[in-house]
């Protein structure tokens, strides 16, 4: 049904539990296909022996490139982006292919709900230690959200055919910070208007546990502050925040397929401010640092 691509960077025990919601909880066959970033941790054994593809470098290449990498392994017409700390929860697949089925062609953006880290607060643990798997199972249909418009986040879904035209995540994101916009952007300038966040597509979230991990760490990126909103911005003229509240209208109820933005006041006075801003990224900042951004 659905190739289901998961960077991964020495965190097994959480890739583990991630497979084990995958095969547990859906209703149809699934190609499960990880990027392993270095796999020191014996991830790279755990996936062999389970009969499980995926692709590897011995160092880590970020989430960009491992998605690019693992994904040309995909033998199915949907790519489904997850994390490694995330657990799927029952049902997740029967809603998406119900809701491919209903809009009938391969121009789309779906995204899920995450549960504890993100739009649904329901506290089952914060890592595998303290995981209440029964609690989550018992209580999770009952608690929502809603369907939100300009999901811009994992765990998303786009045909294979829109993967390919826009040429997967841009890897100058590396690690990955900013990406998922950037990804929606040239969705978006290839006419895609249907990027929907949905209530019953649900996934647990533990918390970006890599990037903890290595939070502050002296040699080992996992996240670029504002980096990515930099590059996002000399790319595309535009901030990711006015993306996503003016063209994107996310975090708003979904109402349909998206329209070009309305161009009121409000909007030009951002769009001034986001080219004020862009001019001294380029011309300023980019001369007062050693590492130019692009």
């Amino acid at each position: 049904m659905f190739s289901i691509i998961i960077p991964t960077f020495n965190n097994i025990e959480y890739l583990k539990k991630c497979v084990h919601s995958i095969k547990k909880n859906s209703t149809y066959d699934h190609e499960i296909i990880p990027h392993v970033n270095e796999g020191s941790d014996g991830t790279i054994k755990y996936l062999i022996e389970n009969k499980i593809d995926f692709t590897h470098t011995e160092h880590n290449s970020g989430i960009c490139t491992g998605m690019n990498m693992a994904a040309k392994k995909a033998n199915t017409k949907y790519i489904l982006y997850a994390h490694d700390d995330f657990y799927f929860c029952p049902k997740w697949d029967l809603v998406l292919k119900k809701e491919v089925d209903k809009i009938g062609h391969n121009k789309f953006y779906l995204s899920g709900t995450m549960v504890n880290n993100g739009q649904i607060k329901l506290d089952c643990g914060n890592n595998l230690e303290s995981f209440n798997e029964k609690k989550l199972l018992k209580e999770v249909d009952a608690a929502n959200y809603y369907d939100f418009q300009g999901s811009t986040w994992a765990p998303h879904l786009i045909h294979k055919e829109m993967w390919n035209m826009i040429g997967g995540f841009s890897e100058e994101f590396f690690p990955g910070t900013g990406s998922d916009p950037d990804l929606n952007m040239k969705l978006w300038k290839q006419g895609v208007r249907i990027f929907k966040g949905i209530n019953d597509f649900k996934v647990y979230h533990f918390g970006s546990i890599v990037t903890r991990k290595y939070k502050n760490h002296p040699t080992i990126k996992t996240e670029s502050g504002s980096r990515g909103a930099k590059i996002f911005l000399l790319k595309w003229g535009v901030t990711i925040n006015f993306f996503k509240k003016f063209i994107l209208n996310s975090d708003t109820k979904y109402l349909g397929e998206l329209r070009d933005p309305q161009k009121n006041i409000n909007y030009l006075i951002q769009l001034l401010l986001c080219k004020l801003n862009f001019l001294y990224i380029k011309y300023i900042y980019n001369i007062n640092n050693k590492h130019k951004l692009i």
